[in-house]
């Protein structure tokens, strides 16, 4: 309840201020009701690509820093590199990986923090 009440005067002093209030969408609290309003199927194709072993090993390693197929090729239990492609593939297309550069791959700012709150919340359901 203090964060919330100090998160209004802030916006508040901004408004006074003549600042930009402007919303982020992290800074927007979703309530219960207006999450189980949303259609949850567009989300199935993100999810069901984490659903594999080696794509959640791969993604892991990414943001470990381990980032090009060469390297990954490396990692034990990841197969071999057309399979590795693969996933990479799968990944891709569903937004959890980029390529920046020719056979780099990243994951978006906005999936690190989504991927993150995932595992924890599941950490602290286990």
């Amino acid at each position: 309840m203090d964060n919330r009440l100090a998160e209004l005067e802030r916006r508040i002093a901004a408004l006074e201020s003549g600042a930009s209030t402007r919303l982020r969408p992290h800074d927007i609290e979703p309530t219960e009701d207006a999450v189980l309003g949303l259609d949850w199927t567009v989300w199935a194709g993100a999810l069901a690509a984490l659903g594999n072993p080696v794509r959640l090993t791969l993604v892991q390693q990414i943001l470990g820093g381990t980032s090009t197929v060469i390297a990954l090729s490396a990692v034990q239990g990841l197969g071999t590199s057309g399979q590795i492609y693969h996933h990479l593939r799968q990944l891709t297309a569903e937004g959890w990986l980029h390529s920046p550069s020719r056979g780099v791959f990243a994951v978006p700012p906005n999936r690190v923090d989504a991927l993150l709150a995932i595992l924890v919340a599941l950490e602290r359901s286990a």
